[in-house]
Order: C-alpha cells, then structure tokens, then sequence
C-alpha cells in the first residue's frame, strides 16, 4: 500500500498593511499646527498645517494612490499642499511616521529611523546618529554624497552606493541627487543661533522633555522656531550620545530647516581650536565661517 506524504503546511500569507488614510494624515497635521502653536511657532506656519488638514478631510482620492500615480508633484497640486507638507504625507504614507511630529513631542529617534535603511543596521544606524549628527534621511542622503558617510568605519564603497541607492528609492528621487543650491548663508544660521541661545538662557523658550537620555522625563530642552524671509526654523540643542559624553548639551545647537527637496539641518557648535576658536561655527562649513567674520562686523 502506497502511503502519499501529506502536503507541507505553510502559513498564510501575512495580509497587506492597509494604507495610511487621509483622516490619519489630517490628524497628524493638526497635532503638528497644535504643538507648532504651543511652541510659539509664527502663526501663518500653524495655520498652513490646518489647512493642510482640511484639505485632506476634504479629498476623496487617497492620498497614498496620489502620491503612487502621480508622485509629489500630484500631492502639492492639492489646495494648502505645498512642498513640505507633501514631503509629510510622502513620510506618513510610507512610514506611518512623522519625525518632526517625534521631535516636537521631544521623542526623535534618528536611530530607528536610519535602521530601516537597508544595509544599514541599529548598531550602525546609532553610529551614524551620533557621528554624524544628522536625524533625518535627506541630512544622511547628503552625507552619503558628501563624503561624510564613507569616512564612517563600516561603510566602504559598496554600502555606501547601497545606502545611495535605498534612499534614491525611499525619497523618490526622480532626478540623480544634486548638493542643494539653496542652502543658506552661514550668518543667517548663526544668527537663528544667535536667538536660540539668547532667548534660551533668558528662559524665554518653552521647554520639551526628550525622550532619550531623560529617565526622569524633566523637560529641560528649549526649542525655537523662528522665520527668515520666506524660510520657517526650528532649533534646540543637540541631544546625541556625544553631545552628553562630551558635555555639549548646552552648547551644540541642531538647526532644522526646509529646502527645496527636503528639510535639511545643520549643527552649530563653539570651535575648540584653529583660527575659529571661541567662535561659534556651522560644522562643516568652517571656511565660509572664516569669511562670515573676517568680513562682518
């Protein structure tokens, strides 16, 4: 008697994630007008996230089948969707995350996010945090373009061209990446910096409990957000493993900003040597600085 094997069970196939809807969206975006607003963020920045809000209430078409078929262009072609806000429902479409909702709320976690980057793993993607200074995937995107990322051991030249390709393919790159030719001058950073620590040390600034390296939850960490021209900031000091381990909590100052393909940051910090000592300096941009005051007042 021939006995027949029975069939190897297999499990059923784990069912799809249903898309981010637009009600979710709109009620991330009114979090982010109500923290903005609890912030002392400059109203008409407040308001651009309610409108973004109602727009979305109000558009039947999903904001995930948009962002499919016609890329960020469909999403901003929407009423009160400008580029930012498009970038933010592209991040909540594909990650159910904001992270400047996170960083609002003082619960950044620049780590997890970079761990998702294929070739790139929690104990690299902490490293990365930490020496590069960086906490969003444009700023790491520049970096592995810059040189920076490839100076980072562990990243030779295939990761690197991996992490490259991953982040083409999650930012939607349709064009190949080019530096930002829009970046702002280092004396309009300096000067946001300039405010933040002014208004910080006179306890003019609301205060924010961030989540890491803060068992006891103490909201000690100000924030600002300020305009230039057309071009909204938010900054507050750097909250990394290294800024603790080298007691510069109360001097590195992380400055967050948009740009034409993304929002973008830079790190302003006290040079402990070379002609800029004593100086406040953009890292990374230490001989514009050199210019900034050998011309300046």
């Amino acid at each position: 008697m021939t006995t027949i094997a029975p069939l190897p069970r297999t499990a059923p196939p784990t069912p799809a994630r249903p898309a981010i809807s637009n009600a979710e969206i709109a009620a991330r975006f009114d979090e982010v007008a109500a923290l903005l607003e609890a912030q002392h963020a400059g109203p008409y920045r407040v308001q651009a996230w309610r409108n973004g809000a109602k727009t979305l209430r109000r558009t039947a078409r999903p904001a995930a089948d948009i962002l499919d078929a016609d890329g960020l262009e469909g999403l901003e072609a929407l009423p009160a969707i400008g580029a930012a806000l498009a970038r933010a429902i592209r991040e909540l479409v594909q990650t159910r995350t904001l992270a400047m909702l996170r960083r609002l709320h003082g619960e950044s976690d620049p780590a997890g996010l970079f761990a998702s980057v294929p070739g790139v793993g929690p104990m690299l993607a902490q490293r990365l945090h930490d020496e590069l200074d960086v906490d969003t995937l444009e700023g790491l995107e520049a970096a592995a373009h810059d040189g920076r990322l490839a100076r980072i051991k562990g990243f030779g030249p295939k990761r690197v061209a991996g992490v490259r390709d991953a982040l083409a393919t999650r930012l939607r790159r349709r064009r190949p990446y080019e530096p930002a030719p829009d970046e702002p001058s280092v004396a309009e950073l300096l000067d946001v910096g300039r405010e933040y620590r002014e208004k910080a040390y006179r306890q003019e600034l609301p205060l924010i409990a961030p989540r890491r390296f803060n068992p006891a939850g103490e909201r000690w960490l100000p924030v600002l957000h300020t305009t230039r021209g057309d071009r909204h900031y938010t900054a507050l000091f750097s909250n990394t493993a290294l800024a603790h381990r080298l007691g510069r909590t109360h001097d590195w100052l992380v400055v967050y900003y948009d740009g034409d393909d993304g929002e973008r940051q830079c790190t302003i910090v006290t040079a402990t040597r070379g002609p800029l000592k004593g100086r406040r300096v953009v890292r990374g941009r230490e001989r514009e600085c050199i210019s900034h005051y050998h011309t300046g007042p």
